[in-house]
């Protein structure tokens, strides 16, 4: 029969053994020393000069002195001396100076968070995850940093993202109060798409690019080219509104038809151009000129245009362009004036167009 135990090697107290409480304390000694066992560190090779009375560690490969021979023991200060400790398979120890939790394979001390995580179900970190969110995260903060050159990576650092056919969804959806505010990403179709959303429901594309061809779109910009189907008549001396009752093009509805004038939908700047065809109706000295003008009033500087020579009726034209901030609400129109002679802005010919820019 032994005289200690199997894995903690205890010392039995005997038959008939005299002084059985040296025998008994040993064993008790021993059981303080491993029992919840924390070390101070796991990287001395020698013993520390003043230790106190139940300090323990993990002694480093390469001891010397009194731990001498005891690499990866457990070294106990115990009654004024050291006491060695020999780990087994399976003891687990917490590392104060590192806050790490080890634990002993047989051959080395380990640590126990694992190096992989390979084919999980679920995986919630300070969150619960779900059948319909396998991966989730409740936090403030996350970093994806690139392994460096000097740690054996690239320096480089891809987040891949992938899709099953063209057909399907592929993005970001950006939320407040989970509701959809933004979409980001490749949505029904390889054509890269920007969508926002004031309720979740309704979306609004603000961003579109061709991946065919890398042509960039904006479909909500507010955009436009009105014309006149028919001549505008206009006395001497007189600014008029030009009578633009048709569109090319009118994204947003930014132009007003009926009204003939273009109403800002947003903040913002806006270019701006115009023709105006000349068409006589009495002389050719008629003295063309033609603006832009902010809400009725207000003339738009550096939009006002004449020509003083000879007209040439259907051949004489005035092009005009210039940029300005808008607040929402505000109008631009375009107005013709004569001095000298009267006459005609050309249907057809004479057209007004905008754009915004920033």
């Amino acid at each position: 029969m032994s005289d200690a135990t199997t894995h903690l090697l205890l010392p039995y107290i005997l038959a008939a053994q005299a002084q059985k409480h040296v025998t008994h304390n040993e064993a008790l000694r021993i059981l303080d020393g491993l029992v919840q066992l924390s070390v101070l560190d796991r990287d001395l090779t020698a013993p520390p000069g003043s230790p106190a009375d139940g300090d323990r560690y993990i002694v480093g490969s390469g001891a010397t002195g009194d731990w001498a021979g005891w690499d990866l023991n457990v070294a106990l200060w115990t009654d004024g001396a050291w006491l060695r400790l020999p780990p087994r398979s399976g003891w687990r120890a917490w590392v104060e100076d590192e806050g790490l939790l080890l634990v002993y394979d047989g051959a080395d001390w380990v640590g126990t968070t694992p190096t992989a995580l390979q084919n999980m179900a679920l995986l919630g970190v300070g969150t619960t995850a779900d059948a319909s969110n396998p991966f989730s995260a409740k936090l403030n903060a996350a970093l994806w940093t690139a392994k460096t050159v000097a740690e054996g990576g690239t320096g480089d650092l891809f987040y891949t993202m992938n899709k099953e056919a063209a057909g399907d969804d592929l993005g970001l959806t950006l939320q407040t109060g989970f509701v959809t505010k933004a979409l980001v990403g490749l949505f029904g179709s390889d054509r890269f798409r920007l969508a926002v959303s004031a309720d979740g429901s309704t979306f609004f594309d603000g961003l579109s690019v061709d991946n065919a061809t890398g042509i960039v779109d904006q479909p909500r910009l507010p955009r436009f080219k009105a014309y006149t189907n028919y001549d505008n008549y206009v006395g001497v001396g007189t600014w008029t509104k030009i009578g633009l009752n048709n569109t090319d093009t009118n994204d947003q509805g930014a132009f007003d038809a009926a009204n003939n004038h273009f109403i800002a939908p947003v903040d913002g700047t806006y270019l701006f151009g115009a023709t105006l065809l000349y068409k006589i109706n009495a002389s050719a000295t008629a003295r063309m000129r033609a603006r832009l003008v902010l809400n009725g009033t207000t003339e738009i500087r550096g939009s006002l245009g004449e020509i003083s020579a000879t007209h040439v009726s259907l051949a004489t034209a005035i092009w005009l362009q210039t940029m300005v901030p808008l607040t929402a609400g505000d109008t631009v129109e375009l107005q013709g004036y004569f001095r000298v002679a009267d006459g005609y802005f050309a249907a057809d010919h004479t057209s007004f167009w905008g754009c915004k820019v920033g």
